[in-house]
């Protein structure tokens, strides 16, 4: 990523995965966060990251929000025109624009289609910059960000094109924020010139929010085979599913998976989770060889939206997570017991001491 964004400032979407070990990592790598609420902020400031290593983003802040940032010196991605009497005297804030594009992303995934929640039009844009300046706030640029697992680089052309449309009504910038979204497999290099033309389109600094693809390919789910069962389609049964990695279920997302066992494919598998959910699939016709009990499958590309969207439902609680530095493994968050997951209940005529 820096080979193709050369000195492009760097914020992590924390989103993809926000444990404190690789936000610490990250950190020493001279990158800063991207937050999306009050837990992720906090994480950050856990982490040593403040100042202008520190964005604040979400279109719907909390006042809890305004003030933490305020504290650390976060810049703030300004969502809505009405957001401009909710900051923080003088903050530092950049305005997100909504290009108004279909692309090529699951629905769920789409954040610069017209039907979107997030952004002003690009109509808007020039009078909120305006209306930052004039409210003491220090207009800094503009930000966009059309979604996530974008697949085809062309969407982010028809983005930058449809942001550089505004020069002639906002005059130079000190900053573009190109947010990130770029697919696995993207033309890296390619995004990235189409992104620095639309930043010097403003004679503005360029800054970028990767999350999925730093930590994506870098994490692996591992879970064990239960049984099998043959209704109208073929199912290995596994120990793992939607609690643990939600995105096949949420976005229909493929992930690689690899049989961790000897043999030749003996048929197509789905893998099937543990929970009362028809929607609790890991993957679809997968070949592998006989699934026996006990056989260890390796999920791939679970590094981001794995962890940080598990879950406690049904009382599941979260596995462990381990990190491979230095020739060896360390534990990064240990696994949970039930008591974990209902620690913060309060049972019915429990003594509260009161």
């Amino acid at each position: 990523m820096r080979a193709a964004f050369g000195d492009a400032r760097v914020y992590y979407a924390m989103k993809a995965n926000p444990n404190l070990s690789l936000l610490r990592r990250l950190a020493a790598a001279g990158v800063g966060a991207e937050c999306v609420s009050p837990g992720e902020i906090a994480r950050a400031e856990k982490a040593g990251l403040r100042g202008d290593r520190l964005i604040v983003n979400g279109p719907a802040k909390s006042a809890s929000e305004y003030a933490a940032g305020a504290r650390l010196g976060a810049t703030f991605i300004v969502d809505r025109a009405e957001e401009v009497g909710l900051l923080p005297p003088a903050s530092r804030a950049l305005v997100r624009v909504n290009p108004a594009l279909e692309v090529s992303t699951h629905d769920h995934l789409a954040t610069g289609a017209a039907g979107s929640k997030f952004g002003v039009t690009l109509a808007q844009a020039p009078e909120v910059l305006d209306a930052l300046r004039a409210a003491g706030h220090t207009a800094l640029g503009l930000h966009v960000h059309i979604g996530s697992a974008i697949r085809d680089a062309h969407d982010f052309t028809a983005a930058f094109g449809r942001l550089t449309e505004l020069r002639a009504l906002t005059g130079p910038l000190a900053v573009l924020d190109a947010g990130g979204g770029w697919g696995l497999d993207a033309d890296l290099p390619g995004i990235a010139r189409e992104a620095r033309a639309a930043a010097d389109a403003f004679g503005a600094e360029l800054w970028v929010e990767p999350g999925r693809y730093l930590v994506a390919r870098s994490g692996t789910l591992l879970t064990r085979v239960v049984g099998t069962k043959r209704t109208g389609r073929n199912f290995a049964l596994v120990d793992a599913g939607m609690t643990e990695l939600l995105r096949p279920m949420l976005y229909g997302a493929a992930h690689p998976v690899t049989p961790l066992w000897a043999g030749e494919p003996a048929g197509v598998w789905d893998l099937a989770g543990p929970a009362c959910e028809s929607g609790d699939l890991l993957a679809r016709d997968v070949a592998l060889p006989a699934p026996v009990p006990g056989a260890l499958l390796a999920v791939g590309e679970a590094g981001a939206y794995g962890a940080s969207m598990s879950s406690s439902y049904l009382t599941r609680a979260r596995p462990a997570e381990a990190l491979y530095e230095g020739g060896g493994w360390r534990c990064i968050r240990r696994r949970e017991t039930p008591e974990d997951v209902w620690r913060a209940e309060v049972e019915t005529g429990e003594d509260t001491g009161g």
